[in-house]
């Protein structure tokens, strides 16, 4: 594919992105999506350690570790390497989310006989889409149980890939979704002008 066509998508794709933000509906996605990742990938951070100890120190203690899983995603009590590729992760797997959310809104809003149709249509958008952060969360404590812990350096060179490998694939699916969250929203403000033009020209 020719380079200027992918950065002219980008682009566009970009534009998508910023007027989403305007929308109650992306932020319905984007801020629930956002926190429950950011804690996910902190509570996974050690491996299954902290659910562990969820379950030995009870309710209270519980409370605590999700606190602070809570209040890891914004960086405290973290160092900036550690807490950098969390929060970008995190962030990215919101943003999707949020543009999900909004496509399936507008599928449904302007499709409302055929809503069912509209469902499965985002439901194979969320799985083109994937969920880096998963893959990274999870797979990272079970490579972390594969080697020994004299394995360490090995384990972080395997993370570290996954987590690249995560954020090329959510730049990517973001480009895709914000392709098409670009048409929607133009396509809804033409419309929208023209209806206006008419509207003056009737009276």
């Amino acid at each position: 594919m020719n380079w200027r066509k992918w950065l002219d998508e980008f682009i566009l794709a970009g534009k998508g992105i910023l007027l989403v933000t305007r929308e109650k509906r992306f932020w319905l996605g984007f801020c629930p999506a956002f926190l429950l990742f950011g804690m996910l990938m902190n509570l996974l951070s050690g491996g299954f350690s902290k659910f562990e100890l969820m379950f030995a120190t009870g309710f209270s203690g519980s409370l605590k570790i999700l606190g602070d899983s809570l209040l890891g995603i914004f960086g405290v009590n973290k160092t900036f390497l550690d807490w950098l590729p969390i929060f970008l992760l995190a962030f990215l797997q919101g943003v999707l989310i949020g543009l999900i959310v909004f496509l399936w809104h507008k599928k449904r809003e302007n499709n409302s006989e055929n809503l069912e149709k509209a469902g499965i249509i985002t439901g194979l958008i969320a799985l083109g889409a994937g969920c880096p952060t998963c893959g990274t969360t999870l797979l990272t404590p079970l490579i972390g149980a594969i080697f020994s812990t004299g394995s360490l350096a090995i384990v972080g060179a395997v993370s570290t890939v996954i987590t690249i490998l995560a954020v090329i694939i959510a730049i990517l699916s973001l480009k895709r979704l914000g392709l098409e969250t670009y048409a929607i929203i133009i396509n809804e403000k033409y419309l929208a002008r023209k209806r206006s033009e008419k509207h003056a020209k009737s009276i």
